[in-house]
């Protein structure tokens, strides 16, 4: 049985987060944690998504759980999740992060946390997203030069970061298939007289509205007819399924730092 503590858990994640601990074979969840200053402190977590008392805590801070040696699952912010991620470190227990929007050189030290502990990082852990990712490999292979690619993305307004992770992880897919620096290629929003679009581009179109969930398609236009693949999310539990999944499979493996595909064999 794999102890699970999801942190931030007063958030719409965290919610699902802890619904899919609590109902997922071969998990036991541990607890949750909060900001110190979150009157959620000292709660039960099944009883904050409506499952009634599971004698799961809600904490400020993950210490109160080091006994149980958990797999610490994060969806939180930049800055606290790399704190949380060095708690999993000095524990030496492994840490499933889905947080987006990391630089260059926090991604680093994700990197470096894996030489230490399994740490499964991945833009999107949603099975059929990472389906879709083995999909626009084969596209771009395929297709090659002759298309033009687009990656369309939405979500809801509280989203704090653009292009999602998911859709840079799309075209950073496409442009490994097709030998392509996207940090050279990738093209994001155009206005005014732009001129017309060199076949090399990839671009990145950015909607933020509502409560949508999660919205990702990926264009392949050519002369006369035009792919699209498209995943569409309704629910964040897709999301928080696959996390519990990936933190079932990480409290078995060595230290080293994994994605969704390593978890889901692909």
């Amino acid at each position: 049985m794999t102890n699970i503590v999801i942190t931030g858990a007063s958030g719409r994640m965290g919610r699902a987060l802890i619904e899919a601990a609590l109902e997922a074979e071969g998990a036991s969840l541990s607890g949750a944690t909060v900001r110190s200053s979150s009157t959620l402190v000292g709660a039960d977590a099944g009883e904050l998504v409506g499952q009634g008392h599971r004698s799961a805590p809600i904490q400020s801070n993950l210490d109160a759980f080091a006994s149980s040696s958990p797999v610490v699952i994060d969806f939180t912010t930049i800055d606290a999740t790399l704190d949380h991620l060095q708690w999993c470190v000095t524990q030496g227990v492994p840490c499933v992060i889905g947080t987006t929007g990391f630089s260059d050189a926090q991604e680093m030290m994700i990197a470096e946390a894996g030489a230490t502990i399994p740490v499964v990082y991945a833009p999107n852990f949603s099975v059929g997203v990472n389906v879709v990712f083995d999909l626009l490999d084969r596209a771009s292979r395929v297709f090659g030069d002759s298309v033009d690619i687009e990656v369309i993305e939405a979500h809801h307004r509280h989203k704090v970061d653009a292009p999602s992770g998911t859709a840079l992880a799309m075209g950073r897919v496409v442009a490994n298939a097709l030998d392509r620096d996207l940090n050279q290629v990738a093209v994001y929003g155009r206005e005014g007289q732009t001129g017309a679009r060199p076949r090399e581009q990839i671009g990145f179109a950015t909607v933020r509205a509502g409560d949508v969930v999660g919205d990702h398609t990926v264009l392949f236009a050519a002369e006369g007819e035009r792919v699209e693949i498209t995943h569409k999310a309704s629910s964040r539990r897709t999301f928080a399924n696959g996390a519990v999944r990936a933190a079932i499979w990480a409290s078995t493996q060595q230290p080293g730092l994994y994605s969704m595909r390593d978890v889901l064999g692909l």
